[in-house]
């Protein structure tokens, strides 16, 4: 299996200025750490800045008149200043971290609500490990980054401009010599730039690849070790694996000789400036020996911010292709969503104890009317599909796979929205009615269910969580699970396991039932949840549905026949058209594909 990199939605090479102004947008919450921690930035540039004077003076003091009261204080100035410089950089440390911790949890809650948000067919078309990738990998690099990038913009920026004023004051013609440095560091900077964006970006895509197939190797350890796929499993692992090392060792190495380049310009322009002012000195033309050491300082001080600067332009370059990802998953727009006037209608609800959004809370019918709908335009799945069901009926979806059978269902349910055409609700259209109100009103019961880790208890709860212990227990008994867990050691406490292994998929078939029937749905749906069950929890299924569909609106999907025959309609759905639509004993007697595929599964017994 293999990772579409086409997913990754990969911008631009330069660095997106408008991108990081949105990131900057995360830190308001954060504001009072962002301000103490720039504060702090300028405060120790300050500090940093007015030490090679100070230290300047105190050696022509020492030289000229030897040790006086006036050395002493200056002394204790600068002890002083020591001391406010390692407060300062306590402090710039601890609010940094903060910082980094508070956005990292402010991004991953945004990246998973906004997950929790979108529709089905955002998920149809990208893998786990992508998504995984985006809220735990993505959002660290982001969050680690940003707080230093800022710091040292405000640190270097005013470190700089304080250095080249000093430097200038001291002697304008030696730091014209000293800051000669400048035009070839910015030449390597932009040859650099784009070359490692370019190979961060490739590691981002690969990790993401990575993480996809890792989780789907894990996921899909028993059918690999049924069909003796290990060492083809592994080739291709070892292949993204290969990859991996040779994006990561690119970019190590663009960055390894990167750096060292800025410190050996900086180490140039200090060798200028030692030049020059020796020359100066040694012809009594130029400064005294304590500011030559004074200006010699600054000239080293000079390269620390570009270095600093310019490893956090390299830290930029590296975290943007993992900020793309991460803002395009916070920017995604769901394609199902409330309208203006739905939230409008909400929000004037809000508060009364009227219906949630304006509405009826009874569905009385469900109407499909001129249904057109696909996944890919090529490959239409319903065609000018119309069907009405009454508030009591329970239907029944039969027919070949790919007919159309779990798409009529995931419509109804707004799962996804038709191409054309319109399902109405009461008489009115589905999108004209509140999202969360909608679903809901529905309990599906899926083919293969899905349980959280955690206990039984738990899982049942799931969908109605302010439910007391003796609801889930009623639940349980209405499904046929009771039994069956009361004779477990932990009873309701028993832990299912991820993805409830620890269970039978009978067992997990019972729990997700009782998880539907707690929730009190309106509209019912079992989608071929019998298709994988022995006959004996068949049976209590079958017991469970015939009571919990008295007087609501349901949907059966089935394979096996003998599930459905007391629905009180049975569709027979090929190709996204209904064929057939009738009782058991009518579509029998019709002698049509229904009657065709009952005899075929019949056949013999």
């Amino acid at each position: 299996m293999t990772h579409d990199p086409g997913l990754d939605d990969e911008r631009s090479g330069a660095i997106d200025l408008r991108l990081w102004m949105n990131f900057i947008k995360h830190l308001k919450p954060h504001r009072r750490m962002a301000f103490t921690m720039c504060g702090a930035g300028f405060g120790l540039a300050i500090v940093e800045a007015s030490l090679p004077p100070l230290t300047g003076m105190m050696i022509d003091e020492a030289i000229e008149q030897g040790v006086t009261n006036r050395l002493l204080v200056m002394g204790g100035i600068f002890m002083a200043m020591m001391m406010i410089f390692a407060f300062t950089v306590w402090l710039f440390i601890k609010a940094a971290g903060e910082l980094a911790t508070g956005v990292a949890y402010d991004l991953r809650n945004g990246c998973f609500q906004r997950l929790q948000e979108l529709p089905f067919s955002f998920f149809d078309v990208r893998p786990t490990g992508w998504l995984v990738t985006r809220v735990t990998s993505d959002c660290a690099k982001v969050s680690d980054r940003m707080p230093w990038v800022l710091l040292d913009i405000f640190w270097g920026s005013t470190m700089l401009i304080g250095i080249c004023t000093a430097m200038m004051i001291i002697d304008f013609q030696l730091a014209l010599w000293t800051m000669a440095i400048v035009p070839p560091l910015v030449i390597a900077t932009w040859i650099f730039k784009r070359r490692m964006l370019a190979s961060s970006r490739d590691m981002r895509r690969t990790n993401s690849a990575i993480t996809a197939s890792f989780s789907e190797s894990i996921n899909g350890i028993r059918t690999t070790k049924s069909l003796n796929r290990e060492s083809q499993n592994l080739d291709e692992f070892d292949g993204l694996a290969d990859a991996m090392r040779g994006h990561s060792m690119r970019n190590a190495l663009q960055a390894a000789v990167f750096l060292p380049i800025v410190a050996v310009l900086g180490s140039i322009g200090v060798g200028i400036a030692l030049w020059k002012g020796g020359v100066q000195l040694e012809t009594g033309t130029g400064l005294s020996i304590g500011m030559l050491i004074a200006f010699m300082e600054y000239a080293i001080l000079f390269s620390m911010p570009i270095q600093e600067l310019s490893a956090r332009l390299a830290d930029l370059q590296s975290a943007q292709a993992a900020a793309e990802r991460v803002q395009g998953l916070l920017e995604e727009v769901p394609s199902i969503k409330d309208s203006p006037e739905v939230l409008a209608r909400l929000e004037a609800a809000r508060g009364t104890d009227g219906p949630p959004d304006g509405g009826e809370q009874v569905v009385e019918t469900i109407e499909f009317r001129g249904i057109r709908f696909h996944y890919k335009p090529e490959e239409p799945i319903l065609e000018n599909f119309d069907l009405t069901v009454r508030k009591g009926e329970s239907i029944a979806l039969v027919g070949p796979t790919g007919g159309g059978k779990s798409t009529i269902v995931n419509l109804a349910a707004r799962f996804y929205e038709p191409n054309e055409g319109r399902i109405l609700i009461n008489g009115v259209d589905f999108r004209d009615r509140s999202l969360e109100w909608w679903q809901a009103q529905f309990g599906i019961v899926q083919q293969v269910p899905h349980l959280f880790s955690g206990t039984i208890m738990e899982n049942i709860r799931y969908g109605r969580l302010e439910a007391d212990d003796e609801a889930v227990r009623n639940a349980a008994r209405q499904a046929g699970a009771h039994e069956f867990i009361e004779r477990l050691d932990d009873g309701y406490e028993h832990d299912v396991g991820e993805g409830g292994e620890l269970l039978s998929t009978g067992q997990r078939q019972l729990i997700s039932l009782a998880r539907a029937l707690l929730a009190d749905p309106q509209i019912f749906v079992m989608d071929e949840a019998t298709s994988s069950i022995d006959t004996e929890t068949e049976t209590l299924i079958q017991a469970a549905i015939d009571e919990v569909m008295t007087g609501r609106l349901s949907f059966v999907i089935a394979h096996r026949l003998s599930t459905i025959r007391d629905a009180d309609r049975i569709l027979f759905i090929e190709s996204g058209c209904i064929l057939e639509d009738g009782t058991h004993e009518e579509l029998m007697q019709a002698n049509g594909r229904y009657a065709e595929l009952y005899a075929g599964q019949f056949a013999g017994t």
